[in-house]
């Protein structure tokens, strides 16, 4: 069934084959069949579609919403969503005025909208759809980079022009659902932040888009990503805020990759080198005292990695000295100098299976996991963290989305927004994990978010670690307190 937004979407597509004024026209149907009709008084519809008829003309056609707090015609300021046609198709965008960031300095040097663009491009390019975005949208002196312009260069006169207002396009498919989904995307985040709700008939697709980019604000990678990058680079941290499952999918990939052979180690502030490498264990024999050397537990995985691959597990890697447990074991954890005559050794501090010098096994992969919430822990330090490679491991939408609670995705949305949208980039670290939204019904949702989610809230807004962002922390923590407690008897 066609409406309004494919009229829109059949517009861009034509590219400079337009009818004239059709621009115009469909972007103002929008409001009345998409957007309630009164919020056509919040955008002012640009159409420059007459621009640059002849090839020598420097002059480069666009049509798009702006502020309409901007004069009716000439230079703008603000964030626009605007399209650039070509001969038959159109390269759709977000970009700023040629007047600077007002009157919407509010939007652009936001996070929250920083952190949407980079997942729109990444929704995009799921889709399938060409797509680039600036890492800061109010970096004005920032210009799109050649590597891109090389790829779009249909509208290399747009480029020339506009090249630092730009932000954020993508080039409309020929494929017409395609080229909907693409277009839907700009104009409903478009909509987004300029506070506009859809109306009834379009409110599934505005808000399947939403969930789609909250999904996408994070990277995430499966347990086969992960076997593939230990496969490649040997050493591999899991990194992430408490509760997003890097134990757990640690030991998935123990279990589906390394056919369950492995150990799992967890490292402590009082675990020793003697643990994790080699000691000397006191025993008693008939009445004396004798020490043994006890090998730690990189040595058992090592002696277990013989014949087949092992993976050895360090739960919570970060919380131990690292220095101190490792030691001159450190020297070995060099991914393209394991096994084969030129790998490298370590003399041990006692002897052991008839010899001090010890190297790893090529069969031996090690994966750890690594709390980024725990403000107490000092970080790996430089020397230690080149050794490893590293995958983040951030909150999952997807999982409650399998769980089929409402109650979780409407409490974690309601959360997730506030980091997004106001937080410093080191505050995302601290987004509770997936984990505390999972249970088998809302009564024991209810008893999670009472008995660990609001608490873990209250211990971060004690100490203030989210800035600016505490305020409207306090605001969403009350409102999940006040869901918690009407529970119905």
């Amino acid at each position: 069934m066609s409406d309004e937004l494919d009229e829109l979407v059949a517009t861009i597509c034509s590219g400079r084959q337009a009818v004239e004024g059709s621009p115009r026209t469909a972007l103002a149907s929008l409001f009345g069949s998409r957007f309630m009709k009164a919020r056509e008084k919040d955008a002012q519809i640009r159409d420059a579609f007459g621009l640059a008829k002849s090839d020598g003309d420097e002059s480069v056609p666009y049509a798009g919403l702006i502020n309409p707090d901007n004069p009716p015609s000439g230079p703008y300021g603000g964030t626009s969503l605007v399209w650039f046609p070509a001969a038959t198709s159109s390269l759709i965008g977000l970009g700023v005025g040629t007047r600077g960031l007002s009157p919407d300095e509010g939007i652009l040097t936001r996070p929250g909208h920083r952190r949407r663009i980079a997942a729109l491009r990444r929704y995009l390019a799921r889709l399938g759809v060409d797509a680039w975005s600036k890492p800061d949208p109010a970096a004005l002196g920032t210009f799109v980079p050649k590597v891109v312009t090389d790829r779009f260069a249909d509208w290399d006169p747009a480029f020339r022009k506009y090249g630092a207002e730009m932000y954020c396009f993508a080039r409309v498919p020929s494929d017409h659902l395609l080229a909907r989904r693409a277009v839907q995307a700009f104009v409903d985040l478009y909509a987004y932040e300029r506070g506009w709700k859809p109306l009834k008939a379009a409110e599934a697709e505005y808000n399947a888009l939403q969930g789609a980019l909250r999904q996408d604000l994070f990277r995430h990678s499966t347990a086969a990503d992960a076997n593939s990058l230990i496969r490649e680079r040997r050493f591999v941290v899991l990194q992430g805020p408490p509760g997003t499952g890097k134990t757990r999918l640690a030991e998935e990939i123990r279990r589906t990759f390394f056919d369950n052979r492995g150990m799992t180690v967890q490292f402590h502030p009082s675990i020793t080198y003697e643990d994790f490498v080699i000691g000397l264990s006191p025993r008693t024999n008939e009445g004396s005292l004798q020490f043994v050397v006890r090998p730690g537990s990189l040595l058992e995985s090592s002696m277990a990695a013989t014949d087949a691959p092992f993976l050895l597990v360090i739960d919570e890697i970060n919380r131990a000295d690292l220095s101190k447990v490792l030691g001159e074991a450190i020297y070995l954890f060099e991914a393209d100098e394991v096994g084969g005559e030129n790998a490298r050794k370590v003399r041990l501090s006692h002897p052991f299976a008839g010899s001090t010098e010890f190297s790893l096994p090529p069969n031996l992969f090690v994966i750890a996991t690594m709390n980024t919430a725990d403000r107490s822990i000092a970080t790996m330090d430089l020397a230690i963290r080149r050794r490893f490679a590293f995958v983040n491991v951030p909150p999952d939408r997807s999982v409650l989305e399998r769980q089929g609670s409402q109650l979780a995705l409407r409490v974690f949305d309601r959360l997730t927004e506030v980091f997004v949208e106001h937080s410093p980039d080191d505050g995302m670290d601290l987004l509770p994990g997936h984990a505390y939204f999972l249970g088998n019904d809302d009564r024991t949702l209810r008893q999670r978010f009472r008995h660990e989610l609001l608490p873990l809230l209250d211990d971060y807004l004690r100490q203030g670690i989210l800035g600016a962002a505490t305020a409207e922390l306090f605001a969403v923590r009350d409102q999940i307190e006040d869901e918690v407690n009407n529970e119905a008897p």
